[in-house]
């Protein structure tokens, strides 16, 4: 295996975007995608490609808040894994975020050792209105989005939450 660059998803990765996320989809690690849904939000998302053009990586910033943003949807295809794949889109996605003024990430994810090594920390006594206060908490409690959901961690999305752990990270 070669080297990969890391760049902004175009609509022509979506197909190869679901063919990541669908086995740990089915696995219940990830939430599924739909293709419309991954064509709506292609903005959000960056790809590892590798040289030959396979996509070997991808992740998603989600803005929530005017300082909070949520780190979703971080795959790595399984022969690329330990060779700093996740770790470049992340960084790829806090470099974003950092330029839309975010001053905090929060993930929600069975990765833990993962996120620690990247500066991630477990929250797991802080409610999602500790986080954001309860101004914001209210105004997002109105979101159609699931994985706002799961950060509020409202009960029409416990199935999909149980085992992940809720992490932090500051910016700088």
């Amino acid at each position: 295996m070669g080297s990969f660059t890391v760049r902004r998803a175009r609509t022509t990765d979506v197909v190869a975007m679901q063919r990541l996320i669908a086995p740990l989809a089915e696995e219940g690690i990830l939430l599924g995608k739909e293709l419309v849904t991954l064509y709506e939000t292609v903005q959000e998302f960056r790809v590892a490609e590798a040289e030959d053009g396979q996509i070997v990586g991808i992740g998603a910033l989600h803005v929530f808040w005017e300082d909070l943003g949520e780190i979703r949807t971080l795959v790595v295809a399984p022969p690329w894994l330990g060779r700093g794949v996740g770790r470049a889109v992340l960084q790829s996605l806090e470099s974003e975020a950092r330029e839309l003024g975010l001053r905090r990430l929060f993930c929600l994810t069975f990765e833990v050792e993962f996120f620690e090594r990247n500066g991630f920390e477990v929250v797991a006594d802080a409610t999602a209105e500790k986080i954001v206060g309860s101004d914001a908490y209210f105004e997002l409690v109105r979101s159609p989005d699931e994985g706002i959901a799961e950060f509020l961690d409202l009960a029409r999305v416990k199935q999909n939450t149980l085992g992940n752990s809720r992490m932090l990270k500051y910016l700088d």
